[in-house]
């Protein structure tokens, strides 16, 4: 009997031992595989660009990736040690070291992830400061009293504010670039209120700089555009104005703070004089004019045109020839009106039938047939009859109006094409101007479906047209939304081509099966051989991208021949019609 309980006993003993062993065993797979998990989303840490690091409740180092590890200099060994030196966080206007901005964070018991972005991270006193994002979260490794560990991100954005300063430099002279000119002029207006002094907005360009580059060559030409730009850089910096190289040979100054227009007329002088005596080649004076195009707020109107006016005074000053002068001045068209009066008009002027589409023939360059239309918005205004569309178009952009505007055209247009329609009228394509405040607006392109849908119209006939620079303001949601207005099978124009800063990357993104050239470009096509060419030119390249081509502005037989002979596809201008009322359009269309 004991030989027997003693067997038993020591089975009992064994059964336990060995269920210790499992047990033991199981535990050791188990850390195994947590520690291989460990490894592995170190490992995942160690790739990331952001600086990851875990600090215990005694602010003592518990892991850091490869990257906090270089952003922070930290000795081999640094595990379980306290972090030394303490980083700063910007706070307000005050650095807050690490460890009592995570001890204030922590005495507030909140468990959500705190994030801090466009912050900034002193490492060392002698250091300069980092612009960073920081992100903060915490977790208990026990009870809430017992301890916890802080996990802190940094995201470093010096490399990202790099490339930023370039996007916003020209490449050749280093100063800042047209980009950074909006950013600024609209800063710059927002408070202009301030003072009661006027602002001034000047465009320079050197004359004829095309043939002094074939003259000169490529390389002494460049050096004619830095010297001049360190020039600009040193005056503006004199007289605390801004200056910026927005392309080629031109650059533009912003005056602040002025009080006549005489004053900028002085100062462009001054500039003109300069560049005359700027540049010597082997010893002899190379001679160089200038001409300029002066706006002035408030009186060239307001602050949202006055860069563009700057751009119509800088056209009129290079057609008076070489190293001129223009001023532009709000036209007595846009004194005869008062602003305010027709700002409160334009929201009643839908309910009162005030507004009517009218449709500019566009015919094909060869046979000159109409087989196209521009739609364009007319207001017969109930007192003063026709307001001209340059006065009450920017008001309606201005106001946001330009969005509800858009979609009574777009209804109107599909109504009209509906009846063409139904009484057999030649199927057209009608172009729809539209803005980037419309393109922006919540729903447009299923608005566009929607409306598609309920009047049974064919999206084969219409057309949306959005200007060159307006495409350009945002680029990649403006993309977006047109590749899906294609999507529903209308189609889509780049207008007013040539007269921004379109570069040939961004034609080959753009989704646009049609190329408008702008009128400005043909205004003097018969005189100007330059002119030729660059008309020329463009159709070129728009056929090299597959696109069709529609140049504007043709006002006479011999304009008409001389494109038509480049290869364009289609002419539109006042030679073939002027925007008439659907019922005298239509007329050009009966089968």
């Amino acid at each position: 009997m004991l030989i027997s309980n003693t067997i038993l006993f020591c089975g009992v003993i064994l059964a336990g031992a060995f269920i210790v062993f499992l047990q033991l065993k199981k535990r050791n797979i188990l850390q195994k595989r947590i520690a291989s998990k460990v490894e592995i989303f170190k490992k995942a840490f160690d790739i990331s660009e952001d600086a990851v690091l875990v600090l215990s409740d005694k602010y003592e180092i518990r892991y850091a990736n490869r990257a906090l590890q270089a952003l922070f200099s930290l000795p081999h060994e640094f595990l379980e040690k306290p972090l030394d030196p303490m980083p700063k966080i910007r706070v307000k206007k005050e650095w807050v070291p690490l460890d009592i901005f995570i001890r204030d964070l922590h005495e507030k018991q909140t468990e959500k992830m705190h994030s801090f972005p466009q912050s900034s991270l002193l490492i060392d006193e002698n250091m300069q400061s980092i612009p960073v994002n920081i992100y903060l979260d915490r977790f208990a490794t026990g009870s809430r009293q017992s301890g916890w560990c802080c996990i802190v991100v940094i995201q470093d954005l010096r490399k990202e504010y790099e490339r930023s300063k370039v996007a916003y430099r020209h490449k050749l002279t280093n100063l800042p670039n047209q980009l950074q000119a909006r950013t600024d002029l609209n800063k710059l207006f927002s408070k202009i209120h301030l003072h009661n002094k006027k602002l001034g907005l000047v465009l320079i360009d050197i004359d004829n700089f095309s043939q002094i580059r074939a003259l000169i060559g490529y390389e002494q030409s460049e050096s004619i555009i830095i010297r001049f730009a360190q020039f600009l850089e040193y005056f503006v910096k004199e007289n605390d104005f801004y200056v910026y190289h927005t392309f080629s040979n031109h650059f533009l100054l912003c005056l602040p703070v002025i009080e006549s227009e005489k004053e900028v007329v002085k100062i462009v002088k001054q500039i003109q004089k300069e560049l005359g005596s700027l540049y010597k080649i082997n010893g002899v004076q190379f001679h160089m004019t200038a001409s300029a195009g002066i706006s002035i707020y408030p009186d060239s109107g307001s602050t949202r045109n006055l860069l563009d006016h700057a751009f119509k005074a800088l056209t009129e000053a290079q057609k008076m020839g070489y190293g001129h002068i223009h001023i532009y001045r709000k036209s007595e068209l846009e004194q005869k009106y008062d602003e305010l009066a027709l700002f409160n008009a334009i929201h009643e002027a839908i309910g009162k039938d005030e507004f009517e589409v009218y449709y500019q023939p566009i015919v094909r360059a060869n046979d000159q047939e109409v087989i196209a239309a521009e739609a364009l918005i007319r207001w017969k205004h109930g007192e003063q009859g026709y307001i001209p569309p340059d006065i009450f178009i920017p008001m309606l952009e201005k106001s946001g109006f330009i969005v509800q505007l858009g979609r009574y055209m777009l209804s109107e247009v599909l109504k009209q094409q509906k009846r063409w329609e139904v009484f057999k009228f030649k199927p057209i394509e009608v172009s729809i101007n539209t803005s980037l405040l419309e393109i922006e607006s919540e729903g447009f392109v299923e608005h566009v479906a929607q409306q598609l849908d309920a009047h049974q119209v064919s999206p084969e006939l219409i057309k949306f047209e959005i200007t060159e620079g307006t495409a350009m303001e945002n680029e990649e949601f403006a993309n977006r939304q047109l590749r899906d207005l294609r999507r529903l099978g209308v189609s889509i124009a780049l207008d007013d081509f040539g007269t921004g800063y379109t570069s040939f990357a961004y034609l080959k993104r753009f989704p646009a099966e049609v190329l408008k050239i702008d009128k400005t470009l043909v205004d003097r096509i018969l005189d100007i051989e330059e002119d030729q060419r660059i008309v020329k030119a463009m159709i070129e390249l728009g056929h090299t991208l597959g696109m069709k081509i529609v140049v504007e502005g043709i006002e006479n037989k011999y304009m008409a021949e001389m494109v038509a002979s480049y290869g364009c596809d289609y002419l539109q201008g006042y030679y073939f019609g002027k925007p008439l009322p659907a019922y005298e359009f239509q007329e050009l269309i009966r089968r």
